[in-house]
C-alpha cells in the first residue's frame, strides 16, 4: 500500500450556502463509481434508507449535513420557529435507520448548536450558518479519529497480516480511512504484509462489493468468501485475528454490527481467534445497559428473496430480514476506539476510556 491512497470521498458538502450534499452511490459499486448530488431533504433521508450512504460514521456526517441542507430554505422563518424546525428535520433523517446511533447523535448534535446560537438571540441566516459549521465539525472529527483508531488498533494486528472481516469498515462507511480497517491500512504503511478474507456478506453483499473493492483499490492482498465460508477458513488457520465495525455499542460492551458478526464472533471464539471490534465514541450509546435494548432494523423481505433485480425464492415464502445481530461482549476481545482501546471490555473499561481526553 502506498503512503497515500486515493480513498473515494463518500460524503462531501459541496459550495456554501446553499449548497449541495454530494454522495458517493455505494449501490452501484463495485461496477461504477457514480456520485449523486441532493439538494432536498426528503433526497437524504432516501439514500440514508437506501443505502446510499452507508456505514455508521458516514451516516451521521450525512445526517449532519442534512439538518443543514433541510434548513437552507427556511432562512424567512423566525428563530425559534427556525429551532423548532431543525428539531423537526432531525427526528425525520433518525426515522430513516433507526440502529446506527450515529446518525441520531449527528442530527442531535446539529440541533443543539442551532439551539445555543438561538437562545445567544442570534438571527436565523445565523443560525444556518452554524448548522453548517457544526456538521464540518463532524465530518473534519471523523477523519482524525479514523486515523487516531487505526494508531491504536495497530498492535492489534497480528505479524502474520492475516485477517478476516465481515461488511465494510474502512473508508467507505467513514469520512476517513474507516474503523475497523484503519489499524489495517497503518500496519500496511509502515510495511508489513497485510493480507484479509472478506466476507462477503449477505444479503447486501457489502463485503463483496464494498470492501472487496476499496481493500484491492488501496493496494492490500484480499481474498473473497461467502458468509458460510468463515468455519472453514478459520479451522485451516488462515487468519490470526478478526476485525469488525459497529453501527451502536451498549454501555457493557456488546456490539451491534452488521447481521452475521456475531456469527463469526462464535466461531472466532471456538477457534481461539482473536475478536476485535472498531468504532469512534460516538457508536457508544451509554444510555443502554446491553445490547439487549439496541433497537433491530428489520429491512425488506425482497433483499433476500429477490436480491439486485432477481429473484431467489418462492413469491410466497416468508423471511426475516435482520440488519444488524448483537454481539455479547464475553466474545469481544477488545474495542479499538480514537480515545484508547478498551481491554478487557466490560462496562467499567468502556467509561474509563472513553471520558479519556480525545486522541
Amino acid at each position: 500500500m502506498s503512503e497515500v491512497v486515493n480513498f473515494p470521498r463518500t460524503v462531501e458538502w459541496r459550495g456554501g450556502l446553499p449548497g449541495i450534499l454530494r454522495l458517493l452511490d455505494q449501490t452501484r459499486l463495485p461496477l461504477e463509481e457514480h456520485y449523486v448530488e441532493l439538494r432536498e431533504l426528503a433526497a437524504v433521508h432516501d439514500a440514508i434508507l437506501r443505502l446510499v450512504v452507508r456505514g455508521a460514521p458516514a451516516i451521521g456526517i450525512a445526517a449532519g449535513y442534512g439538518v443543514a441542507l433541510g434548513l437552507q430554505t427556511e432562512r424567512a422563518l423566525a428563530p425559534a420557529v427556525f429551532a423548532a424546525r431543525a428539531r423537526a428535520i432531525a427526528a425525520y433523517l433518525e426515522s430513516a435507520r433507526p440502529t446506527a446511533v450515529n446518525l441520531a447523535w449527528a442530527a442531535r448534535r446539529v440541533v443543539e448548536r442551532v439551539e445555543r446560537e438561538q437562545a445567544r438571540g442570534a438571527d436565523s441566516g445565523a443560525l444556518l450558518e452554524a448548522a453548517l459549521d457544526e456538521a464540518r465539525a463532524i465530518a473534519r472529527e471523523d477523519e482524525a479519529m479514523c486515523e487516531a483508531m487505526g494508531a491504536h488498533g495497530r498492535r492489534l494486528v497480528p505479524r502474520s497480516g492475516r485477517v478476516l472481516t465481515h461488511c465494510n469498515a474502512g473508508a467507505l462507511a467513514t469520512g476517513g480511512i474507516g474503523t475497523a480497517l484503519a489499524p489495517l491500512y497503518h500496519a500496511a504503511r509502515a510495511g508489513q504484509k497485510i493480507a484479509v478474507y472478506a466476507d462477503e456478506t449477505r444479503p447486501l453483499l457489502q463485503g463483496a462489493r464494498l470492501t472487496a473493492w476499496e481493500l484491492s483499490r488501496a493496494g492490500l492482498d484480499v481474498t473473497l468468501i461467502t458468509d458460510s465460508m468463515a468455519a472453514r477458513v478459520m479451522a485451516e488457520r488462515r487468519v490470526d485475528a478478526v476485525f469488525v465495525g459497529s453501527d451502536r455499542i451498549a454501555a457493557n460492551g456488546d456490539v451491534c454490527n452488521k447481521i452475521g458478526t456475531y456469527g463469526v464472533a462464535v466461531l472466532a471464539r471456538h477457534h481461539g481467534i482473536p475478536f476485535y471490534a472498531v468504532a469512534p465514541s460516538s457508536t457508544f450509546d451509554l444510555t443502554l445497559a446491553h445490547g439487549g435494548l439496541i433497537p433491530i432494523e428489520e429491512r425488506d423481505a425482497e433483499e433476500i428473496c429477490a436480491g439486485f433485480g432477481r429473484r431467489t425464492a418462492p413469491k410466497a415464502v416468508r423471511a426475516y430480514n435482520p440488519a444488524f445481530d448483537v454481539t455479547p461482549a464475553a466474545l469481544v476481545s477488545a474495542i479499538v476506539t480514537e480515545r484508547g482501546v478498551i481491554e478487557p471490555v466490560d462496562e467499567k473499561n468502556v467509561r474509563a476510556v472513553l471520558s479519556a481526553a480525545s486522541g
